[in-house]
């Protein structure tokens, strides 16, 4: 509206001043002179106060549509959660969260502009007819030439930009890689060939930005020569109806006004032109990214009577009586995928509650809380106790800590509720998957690492994660700034540190992936004593196939080919040479 009010001001001042000259100066009427003089002043109060609130509301517009979008891909990205490396590149997710938010922005912004040139061309036109017919039919015929014209270039321009876009995106990706893995570059040599693909990269991105701007300097070209070809016309024609005595001396200052005016919306038209191409491109691009689905779907979590997650420990109501929802284990002797109910209330607090010396010995029948089981693989994890798992396959141990944190659809279940009926918040707070694809974030490293603890638990978390000397020896301790990604600490550092923050979470089920991947031996077996005493009596879940932590574990179970093989102590399975070729890392292995 004020885009409009602003134009429509500005295009009636030429009228004012023509009526100026003619009825006041060339009159000799004083009185008309002041009149169309004050209504002159009074069209330029209205033109700068429009104008202000027209920038005012295209700047909230621009802003306000660049940070809700940026919210809705913060969203977006939360909500695909673990799916979102696999589904969408880092250069994406970098480009849309800067450069696209800022044209679509923009491209918003440009609307208030565009539509208030078009009223501009409408009344101009309008008068023109009324003042003359012929000027008038040249500038209602000359506009949609002009602006036919333009739009020529505008399909192989937005085909243009969308192809380096994308070359943009990959190779901002790219960086992002090189940049984050650029010590593991250096240590196997591999800086000189990422620099080359690098530069390859690099070079196809400039061919398709220079085969960009050939296209732009046609459009720049055209959004000049062709509202100056228009305006020439006018003017000369303007003249030449002067000249013959057609129009008067006060028209003609008027229409030379129009035509001079009249560049400024014809040049706003095909610069919108530009933008909403521009914008088009990114809002394409940002909403195919908003598209995208979670891997998984969430299931009704109050179906048949289960009371979300917590009513695995506590009773719920069927058919008007109280009754305990009782936890399911697994047994058998191949997959240990048969479901059993177990039985007896001995809780698991004892670490040698599993009887037997021989791998696949049944445990001892608990009560509360729930065990955590994957049938595909036969994998059950009992509550209460510290289990390692030691897989002959890396991947295994992605893809199954993946199923039991439900990160992935699969018929991985806590107690006798799958985690697919139950909604992902309840399965965060209560099943934590801790990696060393995890980031340490910027920020002081207290609160980094504390969460919602207090300090005397972050100091016991500390100890545990043998991450005491990491501490120490920072300036300002614990008050001491994280730089991005943990870029100030070395890889051990921050694999010590992210178990802080993992053990401070407190997790009902805390499910580790080689959490001491990056340290010694010395530091494994003070991590493994720590961690083990730090989260007695909750479950922990650790997959590795350090000897050392094996070692210290009340339970052990061998996954080959994605199937639970062999369970027992780590003593127990080094009789099994394909489970002592893993963990002690034979050449068989």
């Amino acid at each position: 509206m004020y885009g409009i009010i602003h134009v429509l001001a500005q295009a009636l001042i030429p009228a004012a001043v023509g009526k100026a000259i003619d009825a006041g100066i060339i009159a000799g009427d004083q009185r008309a002179l002041l009149l169309w003089g004050g209504a002159v002043v009074t069209l330029g109060v209205i033109q700068a106060a429009a104008g202000i609130l027209r920038d005012r509301a295209a700047l909230t517009a621009r802003l306000g549509a660049a940070y809700r979008t940026a919210q809705h891909i913060t969203r977006q990205a939360a909500r695909l959660g673990a799916a979102l490396p696999k589904r969408v590149a880092k250069g994406e997710i970098v480009n849309a969260g800067v450069a696209d938010i800022g044209r679509l922005g923009e491209a918003l912004a440009e609307t208030a502009r565009c539509s208030g040139a078009v009223v501009a061309i409408a009344v101009v036109a309008a008068i023109l007819l009324d003042t003359s017919w012929q000027l008038g039919l040249l500038v209602l015929l000359g506009v949609p030439l002009m602006v036919g014209a333009v739009s020529l270039l505008i399909r192989p321009l937005h085909r243009r930009q969308q192809r380096l876009r994308e070359q943009q995106a990959e190779l901002t990706g790219r960086a992002v890689d090189i940049v984050s893995g650029l010590r593991v570059l250096r240590g196997v040599g591999g800086e000189e060939v990422f620099a080359h693909r690098y530069r390859a990269d690099s070079q196809r991105v400039r061919a398709a930005g220079v085969a960009v701007a050939r296209v732009e300097a046609l459009f720049e070209a055209a959004k000049v020569l062709l509202p100056g070809l228009l305006t020439t016309a006018v003017v000369w024609l303007g003249a030449h109806y002067v000249a013959t005595g057609r129009m008067g001396a006060g028209q003609l200052v008027a229409f030379y006004g129009y035509a001079v005016y009249l560049a400024d919306p014809l040049r706003r038209l095909t610069a919108a032109a530009g933008r909403l191409t521009q914008g088009h491109v990114a809002a394409r691009r940002i909403t195919a990214f908003l598209a995208l689905r979670p891997e998984f779907t969430t299931g009704a979590a109050d179906s048949v009577g289960c009371g979300g997650l917590g009513s695995l420990a506590r009773p719920v109501l069927r058919e008007g009586r109280a009754s305990l929802v009782r936890p399911v284990g697994y047994e058998g002797s191949g997959s240990l995928a048969r479901p059993v109910p177990y039985e007896g209330h001995a809780p698991f607090a004892d670490p040698a509650a599993y009887e037997g010396h021989a791998p696949f010995a049944r445990p001892v029948p608990y009560e509360s809380p729930a065990p955590l089981a994957d049938p595909a693989s036969g994998l059950t994890v009992a509550p209460g106790r510290f289990t390692a798992v030691a897989c002959a396959s890396p991947a295994d141990a992605a893809v199954l800590a993946a199923r039991l944190g439900r990160y992935t659809d699969s018929a991985a279940t806590l107690g006798d509720t799958p985690l697919g009926d139950l909604p992902p918040d309840e399965v965060r707070r209560r099943i934590l998957v801790a990696d060393n694809d995890d980031h340490l974030f910027a920020g002081p490293l207290r609160e980094e690492l504390r969460g919602r603890g207090d300090d005397t638990e972050l100091e016991r978390a500390i100890d545990a994660a043998c991450a005491r000397d990491i501490v120490e020896a920072l300036p300002d301790g614990l008050d001491d700034l994280v730089a991005e990604s943990g870029r100030n600490f070395s890889g051990g550092q921050r694999q010590r540190l992210r178990l802080v923050r993992a053990l401070m979470a407190d997790p009902e089920v805390l499910i580790l992936v080689e959490p001491t991947s990056a340290v010694d031996a010395h530091t494994e077996a003070r991590i493994a004593r720590g961690v083990s005493a730090l989260r007695t009596g909750r479950t922990t879940l650790v997959f590795t196939t350090s000897p050392v932590v094996l070692d210290r574990a009340d339970h052990v179970v061998y996954v080959d080919a994605a199937k639970a093989v062999a369970q027992g102590s780590h003593g127990e399975l080094l009789t099994d040479v394909r489970y002592r070729a893993v963990v002690a890392r034979e050449e068989a292995a």
